[in-house]
C-alpha cells in the first residue's frame, strides 16, 4: 500500500481498509438480490427436490434438545465445555493470521511484495483442507476426529516451523498450521448444531461466540506479548500449538453419540 500513501489525503493502510471492503460490499448487494429467502422462495429447485431438502432437514432437526430456557443454557455444562473448544480453536486461528506475515518473515523471506505472495499459500492450503474436512465429516457423519485430526496438524504445523532452519520446510509447514487452525473453527459448529435446538441454539450459539471469540484479542495479544518477552517468535508458536492440543482432547471428551450425525 505505499504506492497508495498520500492519495487523496489518505494514508496507505486506510487504502488497503477501503479496498479490502469493496469485495464485501459488492457480495452483500448481490447477496440481497438474488439470494432467496428459504427453500420454498428457492425458484431453481423443483417442487420434489423443496420437499426432499424440507424432509432432510425435519430428519436432521429430529432429537435435538428443545427443552432449554435462554436461563437454562447458562447452567447447562455443554456449553461451557463448547465455549473452551471453540475458545481454543479460534486461538490457533487469529494468532496465526494475525502474525501470519511476520511469521512467513521469520523463514527468511524478504521484501513487503514476496512476504505477501508467499503468505497466501498457507491460506490456499486452508481452504483446500475447509473442504476436504467438511466433505469427508458429512460423509462419515462423523464429527469428533474430523476436529481432532486438523487440530493435531495445526500443532505439528507451528512446532516443526517454529524449529526449521530451511525456508521452504518452514513455509510448508506453517501452511499445515493454517490448514489444520483455521480448519477447526468452521467444523466446530457440527457439535453444538447437533445437541441444539429452537430458541435454546439461538442462546446457546450466541454465548458460544461471544466467549470463543475472546480468543481475537487474546490470541494475538500473547503472541506478541511472548514475542517481546522473548525476542522470537518461537514461543508463541508453541504456545498455540499446546493449546490447540488441548482444543482436540476437550473434543474427544465429548460423547459421540451427542454429536455424529
Amino acid at each position: 500500500m505505499d504506492s497508495f500513501h498520500g492519495s487523496n489525503g489518505l494514508a496507505g493502510w486506510q487504502w488497503m481498509f477501503l479496498i479490502e471492503a469493496v469485495p464485501a460490499i459488492l457480495l452483500g448487494i448481490a447477496v440481497f438480490f438474488f439470494l432467496d429467502n428459504g427453500i420454498r422462495h428457492a425458484k431453481w429447485l423443483s417442487e420434489a427436490e423443496k420437499q426432499a431438502i424440507e424432509r432432510e432437514i425435519a430428519q436432521e432437526e429430529h432429537g435435538k434438545e428443545r427443552s432449554h430456557s435462554v436461563a437454562g443454557i447458562f447452567r447447562d455444562p455443554r456449553i461451557w465445555l463448547m465455549c473452551l473448544i471453540y475458545f481454543c480453536f479460534v486461538m490457533g486461528q487469529y494468532g496465526l493470521t494475525f502474525w501470519m506475515p511476520t511469521l512467513v518473515k521469520t523463514t527468511g523471506v524478504a521484501g513487503n511484495l514476496n512476504i505477501g505472495l508467499i503468505s497466501a499459500i498457507p491460506f490456499i492450503c486452508a481452504v483446500i483442507a475447509m473442504n476436504f474436512f467438511g466433505r469427508s465429516a458429512d460423509r462419515y457423519r462423523e464429527r469428533r476426529w474430523h476436529l481432532v485430526v486438523p487440530a493435531l496438524f495445526g500443532a505439528i504445523g507451528f512446532v516443526v516451523a517454529a524449529t526449521s532452519p530451511d525456508p521452504t520446510i518452514a513455509i510448508a509447514f506453517l501452511s499445515l498450521a493454517a490448514a489444520g487452525a483455521i480448519t477447526c473453527a468452521p467444523l466446530f459448529w457440527s457439535l453444538p448444531t447437533a445437541f441444539l435446538g429452537g430458541t435454546g441454539a439461538a442462546a446457546g450459539i450466541a454465548l458460544i461466540n461471544s466467549v470463543g471469540n475472546l480468543a481475537g484479542f487474546v490470541s494475538p495479544y500473547l503472541v506478541g506479548y511472548l514475542k517481546d518477552l522473548t525476542g522470537t517468535t518461537q514461543v508463541g508458536m508453541y504456545a498455540l500449538a499446546a493449546i490447540l492440543v488441548i482444543g482436540a482432547i476437550l473434543v474427544l471428551t465429548v460423547p459421540p453419540k451427542l454429536v455424529n450425525r
